[in-house]
């Protein structure tokens, strides 16, 4: 009966939910965007252009391995067991995780899987693989390394023992800080231990150098604040690192010292910090570099990279830490130390000036106040050279877990935004805000920025096909960051993403200054596109998508922004990078507090409503402000209305708490015109009447309002009461009330503790209340061409469906599982009935109630192009292999560690039936032809390679031979020549002597 007279009190006569059951209430769990946890390790691979992010094991999710790719490539893999991810390695179509269980974990790219797991004999301290090995090398705690096979998944018999204990036999604990291969010789292996570095030769099996960092006593070192200054002491080491040509050997201490050796020696070249020099010679302070801090401690190296330009001996060195801990921002370091002399040639103090005056230090700068925990270069194209080899961009990692973006050596900031996956940008820098509009499908297909950008570096991958969506309008999501961008991209809602570009807006260079900028509402307009913001600090910006008209020219000149109550232009404000795109249009500040309401309409009205109770419209169409009011001055002059329907406790109009507006909405009602309805954080919804005045302006016309509960309201949906459809204020409903057509409509309205359905502005319409439980948000949805629903998101964690016009309850299901409970009341509902919130910091979830009871689907994307292959390992050059340097392949490396009875990989078998393949194909094109084409070197074997070099120089001696011959016979031949003519000359001669005795 209760159902019965609601549905007589709303005034609707139809039941506009007769189709939707309780069957169909069902949870899909679509998608995942961000990061679900802190970030803690990242690596790249720029053969198949794909970077891998590795996150900690925390209460908001599981330690995973996200591979980003281009567009929207994501694959997602999962350990065995929980735990936080401590580095990662790509190596060929293999992805090795370490995690702070101790396991090492083998997944295959190309078939997204996991593979194999395996504990190591011992604590793990450092990983090495290698693009051209089958191999992973494990340095554990103890000293030791062992080696795995990637290919048989087995742990294989190499082991190298603690190699320190042949310099220290007294040494307990050497644990293992660092492995890296020499970047040209991948015999030769550098090894990291605490008390110093080691050179071990695969060749030989042996260590071949030492390196120990002894400073005598009244050296001051890296960090002249310790008590032993004047004592001998031998800092801890931290990093050891090759040059990009093996030339010389980088190792760093734990007191920020930087000791540059010579390998073949063993002596230090130059023991020196970011700042100061010659830091190991006793009572030495005359080097100390002008400005230098030399007093101040010093913050640990966290990070070191010897990078190289496109020339691998112009090097410069990539760190983070060594500066003063009472520098502002610490950043990264960059040394530039420039071309590399000639060892060769170079005398022993030239090669010391290398290191002791680079070119350039200077410092990339980062966000001020932020701690950088790691960093990852980004190389053009090669993995080798430990990845550092000619870098475009470096990718840093904060301590709170959000990212940035620099160019190399620049350090100018590169803008996620076309250049990383959405998922990236939620932490690039951390969500502040976010907001959902419906667009039209044919319209966001047309939305796309054009701006100037550098090469893109995520270019590996390729999506997989999804069903299209069967509904003409997009998912668009706006997402404000804390840096002052607003991005705007498509959600979508599980299925295939047809524009899958990004749109950005600045709010920093549109308002004009770079602080405060905390974004309270958004707004975007489903049919112009246009964009509204509203910070806390009470600014209102619009932007509209439009082309430069100053782009590639100077920035304009700074200018003041209007007073309270004016529009401010500043289109002049645009981007000058950004060709087309969402571009700054006005700008108003009414200085009534934050922006706690905000909504466009599909008509060219913006309406604000603010903390202090006032609310604004403008229309866009001038832009003009067309009305501005307060909600206490509409009680006094409308006791009647919001005044006078104040229920049962009208001393609230009296508390020290304000009322302020908490949602708008504009729609097509029975009241002749476009409206606008405001619901207040005290439960009360307003209406108004914009009409055009005679002047060709529009004004706003307050026509009434009405009490429906003692809390904040949540939602408000116009809707048609003949078929449930939503009475928005759209062009074409515009264009029917000019034609005389009328919509019979009503509002349905969700509070925090009750329903409502009515006409505006002062009917009763039904109601229901929430029984013991809040609802933080609500809408009007749609189910397929069944009928509608109202479907809310409660504090139980659940989200239930109730019927129009009855509200009575449908189903209901459980959503705490995916979604954060607490923020619920961030979270958006579509009327589509797809819901988007947060299940973190930093990850939002998709799922849509009107499902099959689906969990989230895995991605099909495929990561891994067996047709990209790696460059060729370098090599060392032809004057070191003639000094005697022994040289080996990655083939012999193969037999050292996997022994000689190993078969061939399968990376080897697949490359025979490659160059069968290709030999068969040469035959078929022979028989075609009728003539044999010259063979492929790049698919011969190594048997072939050697028969053939054999047989070039076999030829070249020939020909050499034959020359030679030739050279004899043509010498022989002017000789005589020569002969020929010295005689005939002399003849000539003897005859002219002669003659001129006898007078002839």
């Amino acid at each position: 009966m209760a159902h019965f007279l609601r549905a007589k009190q709303a005034g609707v006569q139809n039941d506009l939910s007769q189709g939707v059951s309780s069957d169909f209430f069902l949870l899909d769990d679509l998608a995942r965007y961000g990061i679900a946890s802190q970030v803690s390790a990242l690596v790249y691979e720029p053969t198949q252009s794909l970077l891998a992010v590795g996150t900690n094991d925390s209460q908001f999710g599981p330690g995973q391995v996200y591979v980003f790719g281009q567009r929207r490539v994501c694959v997602i893999f999962n350990l065995q067991r929980r735990a936080s991810i401590q580095e990662i390695r790509f190596c060929g179509e293999r992805l090795i995780v370490l995690d702070n269980k101790n396991d090492v974990t083998i997944f295959s790219l190309e078939g997204r899987r996991r593979v194999a797991t395996y504990s190591p004999p011992g604590h793990v301290a450092a990983l090495l693989t290698d693009p051209s090995l089958d191999y992973c090398l494990t340095g554990l705690q103890n000293g030791d390394i062992v080696a795995y096979d990637l290919d048989r998944e087995h742990m294989t018999q190499f082991r190298i023992p603690n190699l320190w204990r042949e310099r220290n036999p007294r040494a307990r604990m050497l644990p293992i800080m660092s492995l890296q291969f020499h970047p040209k010789d991948i015999g030769s292996l550098l090894i990291g231990y605490s008390e110093g570095a080691v050179i071990y030769s695969f060749k030989q099996n042996k260590a071949v150098k030492f390196f120990r960092y002894e400073l005598p006593g009244g050296a001051h070192g890296g960090d002249s604040n310790s008590r032993t200054v004047g004592q001998a002491r031998a800092p801890e080491l931290t990093h050891a690192i090759w040059h990009p040509t093996g030339t010389f050997v980088l190792t760093a201490y734990k007191d920020s010292s930087l000791v540059f050796w010579d390998p073949r020696d063993g002596r230090a070249l130059e023991a020196r910090t970011v700042e100061d020099v010659a830091i190991n010679v006793p009572g030495n302070r005359a080097n100390a570099q002008p400005g230098s801090l030399a007093k101040s401690t010093k913050e640990p190296y966290t990070k070191i990279a010897w990078c190289s330009k496109e020339n691998p001996d112009d090097t410069g060195i990539l760190l983070v830490g060594g500066q003063p801990v009472t520098a502002p921002a610490p950043g990264l370091t960059f040394i530039e130390l420039g071309l590399t002399p000639n060892y060769q040639t170079s005398p022993w103090d030239f090669l010391t000036n290398h290191f002791r005056n680079p070119k350039k230090t200077h410092i990339l700068p980062t966000p001020p106040n932020v701690k950088i925990s790691d960093f990852l270069v980004i190389p053009r194209s090669s993995p080798h050279f430990a990845g550092s080899h000619d870098p475009i961009a470096v990718v840093a990692v904060l301590a709170s877990g959000e990212m940035i973006t620099v160019s190399f050596p620049t350090g100018y900031p590169i803008s996620p935004t076309n250049q990383l996956h959405v998922s990236l940008s939620l932490v690039h820098p951390f969500v502040t805000k976010f907001a959902l509009a419906n667009v039209e499908r044919t319209r966001w297909l047309g939305m796309r920025e054009s701006r100037q950008q550098g090469p893109s570096f995520l270019l590996g991958g390729a999506e997989a096909t999804k069903p299209m969506k069967r509904f003409e309008s997009r998912n668009i999501i706006q997402t404000a960051h804390a840096d002052g961008t607003v991005r705007v991209w498509d959600v979508g809602s599980g299925d295939e993403i047809e524009n899958g570009g990004v749109l950005e807006a600045d709010l920093a260079r549109a308002l004009g200054r770079w602080d405060d900028l905390n974004v309270s509402q958004m707004a975007m307009s489903g049919a112009t596109g246009e964009l509204a913001v509203g910070l806390r600090s009470g600014e209102l910006l619009v932007f509209r998508l439009n082309r430069n008209a100053n782009f590639g020219k100077p920035p304009a000149s700074a200018f003041e922004n209007e007073g309270p109550g004016r529009m401010t232009d500043i289109t002049r404000r645009a981007d000058p990078s950004l060709k087309e795109g969402l571009m700054p249009l006005t700008l108003t500040n009414d200085q009534q507090g934050p922006v706690t309401a905000l909504k466009l309409s599909n008509v060219g009205f913006l309406a604000a409503g603010y903390e202090s109770g006032g609310i604004t419209v403008v229309d866009l169409r001038g832009p003009a402000i067309i009305h501005t009011t307060l909600l206490s001055n509409l009680e006094m002059k409308r006791s009647g209305s919001i005044g006078g329907i104040r229920g049962k406790k009208g001393s609230q109009g009296q508390s020290s708490h304000k009322e302020y507006p908490t949602v708008i909405e504009f729609g097509v009602m029975t009241i002749e015109g476009d409206a606008m309805f405001v619901g207040t954080s005290r439960g009360r919804l307003a209406t108004f009447k914009i009409l055009p005045s005679q002047s060709g302006k529009f004004t706003a016309l307050f026509v009434g309002a009405t009490s429906l509960a003692e809390d904040r309201v949540v939602s408000i949906a116009p809707i048609d009461a003949e078929t449930g459809s939503a009475a928005l204020a759209t062009g074409q409903a515009m264009t029917g009330l000019q034609q005389g057509q009328k919509t019979n409509g009503v509002l349905v309205v969700a509070t925090a503790s009750s329903a409502h359905i009515f006409k505006p502005a002062n009917a009763k319409g039904a109601s229901k209340s929430f029984d013991n439980v809040s609802c933080d948000a609500a809408a009007v949805t749609r189910f397929e061409q069944r009928g509608y629903a109202l479907v809310g998101l409660f504090g139980d964690g659940c989200a239930r469906a109730f019927s129009i016009p009855a509200l009575k309850e449908i189903e209901s299901i459980r959503m705490n599982h995916i979604f954060d409970v607490k923020r619920f009341s961030e979270a958006l509902i579509d009327t589509s009935g797809d819901v988007i919130g947060w299940t973190g910091p930093s990850e939002l979830a998709l799922a849509s109630v009107w499902g099959a009871n689906q969990a989230v689907p895995p991605s099909n994307d495929r990561l891994f192009d067996p047709a990209k292959l790696p460059p060729p390992r370098p090599t060392i050059s032809n004057l070191q292999w003639i000094a005697g340097t022994q040289y080996i392949t990655p083939a012999d490396m193969d037999v050292l560690i996997g022994g000689p009875d190993r078969p061939p990989s399968k990376r080897m078998m697949a490359e025979m039936r490659a160059q069968q393949d290709a030999d068969f194909q040469r035959q078929r094109e022979a028989a075609k032809s009728g003539r044999s084409p010259p063979p492929d070197q790049s698919q011969e074997g190594y048997w072939a390679y050697m028969q053939r070099q054999i047989q070039e120089r076999t030829e070249n001696l020939g020909l050499a031979s034959d020359s030679m011959d030739r050279t004899a016979e043509a010498s022989s031949s002017w000789s005589d020549d020569v002969s020929k003519f010295v005689k005939n000359q002399k003849r000539q001669a003897a005859l002219g002597f002669l003659g001129s005795k006898l007078g002839l």
